[in-house]
C-alpha cells in the first residue's frame, strides 16, 4: 500500500498548475500541465490506493453505481482547493480515474486571452450559440466565462444542465439554478424539458450528444432562449454537418430551416503552447451569423462561409488560420507550432509571405 491519499496528490495537481490527473491501478499518478503528460515520482497505484479514493470521492447517492456501471462522472471538492470532474472508468478490470481540476474563479475574456467581440454572442435574447473543439481545449472554460459575462451585466435567469457540474457561479446580477445529470435531473432531454418550465432566460447545455438533445436545444431557441451548447467539432462547417447528421436524412432538410433560424454562431478553439514554454493560448475561429451566412445554411453552400469570412475580419469574424497568423505575428506562438496546427497549411504559409489577398485585413 502507497502512503499517500488522493487528496494530496489533487492538491500537488493544483499546486503545480495541472489541467488534469491520472491515477490508474498499476501506473503512477500523472499530471497534464499545458498539454503534455507528465508522470510523478510517486510510488504506482495499488487496488487498495483506489478503493481508498473511491470511498473518499465518490457521492454517497452514486456508491451503488459505480459497481454496476463501467463509466462514471460526478464532481469532488476540496475546500479551499479547487473543485474537481470526475471520471472512473475500467482497465483491465481495475477502476480508472481522470480527473479535471475546475478553479473556483471563472476566468475573464481577458485571462483567457479571447477578443472581447465574443461578448456579442451574450447579447442574444434567443437563439444558440455553440462553443466547439476537441477534448481538453479550453470549451467549458470559454463558456463558463461567456456566463458569467451575463450574469456580470444582465439580469437574467440563467439554468445550467452538467454533467457533472463544473464551474459553480454565485449569483450577481442573475440568478442561478445549475443542474446536474444523475443527481438534479435524469438526462439531458428532461433536464431541457423541465428547464423550460423554470422561466429560464439562458440555458447551458454541458454537452450536444445525441439527436434529440439537438431537437431540445431547437425547441428551447425557438421558443425565446438564448442556449449556450459545446460540441466535439473543429470548425464551423463541421459543427453545422454535425448538427445535421445526428437526423436521419427525411428530416434533414427541416432541421437545417429551423437550426438556420436559431444558430447565432460559434466559437472554435485549439489551445496552442506558447513560444516561451510558459502555458497555452487559444487560436479561434469565430463565426457570428449574418444574413447572407444563414442565406449560405439554407442552401447547403457551407464551402461560401469559409471563403466570406476569409475575406477579412468581416463582423468580427476570423478562421483558424487567421488566428494563427496573428498568433504567430505577435510572437504567441512559434511559426512551427502554427503550421503544425493549421488545417490548411498552404494557405498558412501564403498568410505568412504576404502574398494572400485577405492578409492586410487581418489586424484585428
Amino acid at each position: 500500500m502507497s502512503d499517500y491519499s488522493i487528496d494530496s496528490i489533487l492538491k500537488k495537481a493544483h499546486e503545480i498548475g495541472a489541467s488534469d490527473l491520472h491515477f490508474m491501478v498499476g501506473e503512477v499518478p500523472s499530471f497534464r500541465i499545458d498539454g503534455k503528460i507528465l508522470k510523478s515520482k510517486l510510488p504506482p497505484v495499488t487496488e487498495d490506493d483506489m478503493l481508498k479514493a473511491i470511498e473518499v470521492m465518490v457521492p454517497i447517492t452514486m456508491r451503488d453505481k459505480i459497481y454496476r456501471n463501467y463509466d462514471s462522472d460526478f464532481p469532488y471538492e476540496i475546500k479551499g482547493v479547487s473543485r474537481f470532474r470526475v471520471n472512473l472508468a475500467m482497465s483491465f478490470g481495475y477502476h480508472s480515474m481522470t480527473v479535471r481540476l475546475v478553479p473556483y474563479d471563472i476566468p475573464t475574456f481577458k485571462d483567457l486571452h479571447l477578443p472581447d467581440c465574443i461578448s456579442n454572442f451574450t447579447n442574444f435574447d434567443n437563439g444558440i450559440v455553440l462553443i466547439t473543439g476537441v477534448a481538453g481545449s479550453g470549451k467549458s472554460t470559454t463558456i463558463a466565462s461567456l456566463i458569467e459575462h451575463i450574469n456580470q451585466t444582465k439580469n437574467k435567469h440563467i439554468v445550467t444542465i452538467e454533467d457533472p457540474i463544473e464551474y459553480v457561479y454565485n449569483s450577481q446580477k442573475s440568478i442561478f439554478t445549475q443542474r446536474q445529470i444523475g443527481i438534479d435531473t435524469s438526462n439531458y432531454i428532461d433536464g431541457l424539458k423541465f428547464a423550460l418550465r423554470q422561466d429560464p432566460d439562458v440555458i447551458l447545455i454541458g454537452e450536444i450528444r445525441d439527436m434529440e438533445t439537438v431537437r431540445s436545444a431547437l425547441h428551447a431557441a425557438e421558443t425565446g432562449h438564448l442556449v449556450f451548447a459545446t460540441l466535439h467539432t473543429f470548425n464551423a462547417i463541421q459543427t453545422i454537418n454535425r448538427i445535421l447528421s445526428f437526423f436521419p436524412p427525411s428530416e434533414r432538410d427541416i432541421v437545417r430551416s429551423q437550426f438556420a433560424e436559431v444558430f447565432r454562431g460559434s466559437i472554435s478553439q485549439k489551445l496552442l503552447p506558447k513560444a516561451d514554454g510558459k502555458g497555452r493560448i487559444p487560436a479561434l475561429e469565430i463565426l457570428f451569423i449574418t444574413s447572407t451566412i444563414k442565406d449560405f445554411i439554407l442552401k447547403d453552400e457551407l464551402g461560401e462561409i469559409y471563403k466570406l469570412v476569409q475575406k477579412g475580419s468581416y463582423e468580427d469574424m476570423i478562421t483558424f488560420n487567421m488566428s494563427l497568423h496573428k498568433l504567430y505575428k505577435t510572437g504567441a506562438i512559434t511559426k512551427e507550432v502554427a503550421i503544425e496546427h493549421s488545417d490548411n497549411k498552404n494557405e498558412l504559409l501564403q498568410y505568412m509571405r504576404g502574398v494572400y489577398s485577405g492578409t492586410e485585413k487581418l489586424e484585428f
